[in-house]
């Protein structure tokens, strides 16, 4: 079933079984990777911060962090917990946190599940999304305390409501779609990116109306869509008192930096400078996000995601609908883009950036591998193209399996041993000088950011890296050797904890 099917029915009985399967196999990966998760992601350790501040002064977090969406949901899931075991203790905020990601990646399987389906059809979404649940990065990114799944979920609920409203022709969808991406946006801004889709589809449905939506039902689609964003996200602005999300602010200043320079004659060097390192800094964006994608889809899916794309996008003899057409390829060049931006002036880029990349064109992942398992029966046998299906799926999933299991941040084993001495060996008052927040947050002490030179005032303790050849290295205050760890035993690399000498009064 195609995008340009006549049904009515968004979701049918055969859809609630795939559906019953893809959760069963995502619930039972994700528990297992909570269970035997080492550390959490450094960024984790902000997010949970955040949601301790919640019940202190949620006001003053919402006014000055960064979207708040994720520490609330948080916040949330840590009081629904305690209020079943009355725990404060740490590892509950670990697990709340883990289980919000879990379950917004569940309900985002759903939603990722019904865009396939319209795009591809069930059978190709099943498969897809049974790809997408085993693949490894993005699986332990839902076992993680991130909110890429969390933003994920939104974007894909947005997106879902989209593409329904644009092929069922009901206006009130589009109040659906815009009040998810205003819920979405309080997680990560980029969600803001579907209130311009949905408008510019309605900006061309507006010229070239059709029997089931006319003028008038998409001015409603295009009224209700602006006021679903509004609801949601004008009052968090107005507490905020900014529009614009602060990476977008600094774009902006930027160009205006840069306009300012060509308009000063003194500054045309260095504006040729910036011009001439333009092509540069695109193709290292390019570099990045390729890289990215790769990984996501563990190398071996990458050539059937590009095959499937272009098949589907661009043969003809595809099932491609205007609606596909548009939303499909907007939604990609808008990411490549943001993506491109996102390196240019902040100068990275991950596979967790590119994840809604891969995640919204995942359906095309088994059109390429149907459109190679027929290249491969063709050319060199006579069996059914649909058993070679099998057999590149099966290895593609067998390749995952390994990285799959492997524990979250297993190589970060020796910041939990670090952590258990610090807990052991210090007391709650003392203060720990770290590269790395993670050793002081699980070791339950305050931690100093400590990036090399000097030592934070105030700190007790300092965990520094050193060669195992070098001295006690000069750090301008006196300190004393505590305890060391290998970290990188041939490249003779151990880690230190120093204990920081008071000055006598």
């Amino acid at each position: 079933m195609s995008i340009n099917e006549k049904t009515s029915r968004l979701i049918s009985k055969r859809d609630i079984v795939n559906i019953a399967i893809l959760l069963a196999i995502a619930i039972a990966i994700g528990i297992y990777l909570i269970a035997t998760t080492v550390v959490i992601a450094e960024d984790g350790v902000l997010y949970i911060k955040t949601a301790q501040r919640f019940s202190s002064n949620a006001v003053d977090v919402i006014k000055k962090e960064p979207p708040f969406g994720y520490p609330f949901l948080v916040f949330i899931a840590h009081k629904l917990v305690s209020v079943a075991n009355n725990s404060l203790s740490l590892s509950t905020w670990i697990y709340s946190a883990q289980s919000v990601s879990l379950l917004c990646r569940l309900l985002a399987i759903v939603f990722l599940y019904l865009i396939g389906k319209l795009l591809t059809g069930s059978n190709n979404s099943f498969w897809a999304t049974l790809i997408f649940v085993i693949l490894p990065y993005p699986a332990k990114a839902g076992s993680d305390v991130l909110r890429d799944w969390p933003h994920l979920l939104f974007l894909a609920a947005g997106f879902l409501f989209l593409l329904w409203g644009a092929k069922r022709g009901k206006w009130w969808i589009f109040g659906a779609a815009g009040l998810t991406a205003g819920l979405g946006y309080m997680i990560r801004n980029e969600c803001a990116q579907l209130v311009i889709y949905g408008i510019l589809w309605l900006l061309i449905r507006f010229f070239f109306p059709t029997r089931e939506m006319s003028r008038t039902r998409i001015l409603c689609a295009l009224l209700v869509l602006l006021a679903g964003f509004a609801i949601s996200t004008i009052p968090y602005m107005k507490l905020r008192g900014k529009i614009l999300p602060p990476k977008l602010k600094t774009l902006l200043a930027l160009s205006c930096q840069l306009d300012a320079c060509k308009l000063q004659e003194q500054k045309i060097d260095d504006t040729m400078y910036l011009a001439s390192g333009l092509p540069v800094r695109i193709a290292q964006a390019a570099r990045h996000i390729f890289q990215g994608v790769s990984e996501n889809l563990m190398y071996f899916f990458l050539p059937a995601w590009v095959i499937g794309i272009w098949w589907h996008l661009g043969s003809r003899n595809s099932p491609l609908t205007a609606i596909e057409k548009f939303f499909i390829p907007a939604f990609i060049a808008f990411n490549l883009v943001m993506l491109s931006v996102l390196f240019y002036n902040y100068g990275y880029l991950s596979r967790r950036h590119v994840l809604p990349l891969v995640a919204f064109t995942i359906s095309y992942v088994p059109v390429g591998l149907q459109v190679m398992s027929n290249w491969i029966a063709a050319k060199f046998s006579r069996q059914n193209p649909q058993l070679w299906f099998f057999v590149l799926l099966g290895t593609g999933i067998c390749i995952s399996l390994p990285n799959l299991f492997k524990p979250i941040h297993a190589e970060k084993q020796i910041y939990r041993t670090v952590a258990k001495w610090l807990a052991q060996n210090t007391g709650p008052e003392d203060a720990i000088a770290v590269a790395d927040e993670r050793i002081s947050f699980y070791a339950e002490r305050k931690g100093l950011e400590y990036t090399g030179g000097k030592i934070p005032k105030g700190a007790r303790y300092l965990l520094k890296v050193v060669s195992s050849e070098e001295q006690q290295p000069d750090l301008g205050q006196a300190v004393q050797e505590e305890q060391s760890w290998w970290v990188d035993k041939q490249n003779g690399k151990k880690l230190v904890v120093y204990r920081v000498v008071q000055p006598k009064k």
